[in-house]
């Protein structure tokens, strides 16, 4: 995977569970066609979104192994590979590598809190494994905001050819976008900033949201990366109040409970997470009947 390919939609993946607590593989590739038939660029599995958490390493595999072969090359696969072990986020990734993945979601090491030093010694170690690397800054997790400086020095390790930036910082993004080397992609982490984001020079985004409206979401990203900001604005408003109710709760609570009423999946969740609140999931089907003309055409296309 080139940097070049880093550009567009990337659907951050739920991995859906059946009653028992297995991986329901029939809803994954329900989930998977409905995304490619929306036009999504990229797909990201075993991502917070993924709750990979609780992904055991043999159910990594098997998952993987799955998403890969049935993706068949449709859509670019980035795999989550993190961990607060850079060995075992080493081990993650040589894996992604060795089964045909394109890239690696690698999350900045959380609870550990490490210094600028340390967040470039990871990178460059999992960065050796060969794989494409895609850094991921998200605070609200980890504990630790990785600054533009750390950024930009961590943007010269080959093999590192972009970042998730999920900081909500505009000014820390535009920082990064300004001074990073040439082909070096910056997407955003945070859907209602997408717009505003490829506005002052990011490439697209990783998105919770488009696992819900991939087509609407996919349309949006590429009306603003062809500088068609008119068009692009007007779906990032219409989209903007389910985007912001899909983080009412912790995610990816919101959007399961989504993809359940939609029929796409199972609602089910592995502890500690838990379903969200009577409170909030009436929200979030008040948002999904507001858009039901696009929800119902997209599946349609499905």
């Amino acid at each position: 995977m080139s940097n070049k390919t880093i550009k567009g939609t990337g659907t951050a993946m739920v991995t859906p569970f059946l009653a028992n607590g297995e991986i329901d593989y029939d809803a994954t590739k329900r989930l998977i066609d409905y995304q490619i038939a929306g036009g999504i660029d990229m797909l990201v599995p075993l991502g917070t979104t993924g709750e990979n958490p609780t992904i055991s390493n043999a159910e990594r595999t098997r998952f993987l192994s799955f998403v890969i072969e049935y993706v068949a090359r449709r859509a670019v696969i980035v795999v989550g590979t993190g961990s607060n072990d850079t060995r075992t986020s080493v081990a993650y990734t040589k894996e992604a590598y060795d089964l045909g993945a394109n890239g690696a979601l690698v999350v900045t090491p959380y609870y550990n809190k490490p210094t600028p030093d340390g967040v470039f010694a990871h990178y460059s170690a999992v960065a050796e494994v060969g794989l494409p690397i895609l850094m991921y800054n998200l605070p609200g997790r980890t504990g630790l905001n990785m600054s533009a400086e750390t950024t930009l020095r961590c943007s010269e390790i080959e093999n590192v050819i972009g970042i998730k930036e999920a900081s909500a910082n505009i000014e820390q993004c535009m920082e990064i976008i300004r001074h990073a080397p040439q082909g070096f992609r910056l997407l955003s982490g945070e859907d209602n900033l997408t717009v505003p984001l490829i506005a002052v020079g990011a490439k697209g985004v990783i998105s919770v949201t488009s696992n819900i409206v991939p087509g609407e979401f996919s349309r949006m990203v590429r009306f603003a990366i062809d500088g068609k900001f008119a068009e692009a604005k007007a779906i990032q408003y219409e989209l903007y109040d389910l985007m912001r109710v899909m983080f009412i709760e912790t995610n990816p609570g919101p959007v399961k409970s989504a993809l359940a009423m939609m029929g796409m999946i199972e609602e089910h969740y592995r502890l500690p997470l838990v379903r969200m609140r009577e409170e909030h999931r009436r929200k979030v089907r008040e948002h999904l009947l507001q858009l039901e003309s696009i929800v119902v055409e997209e599946l349609q296309q499905e």
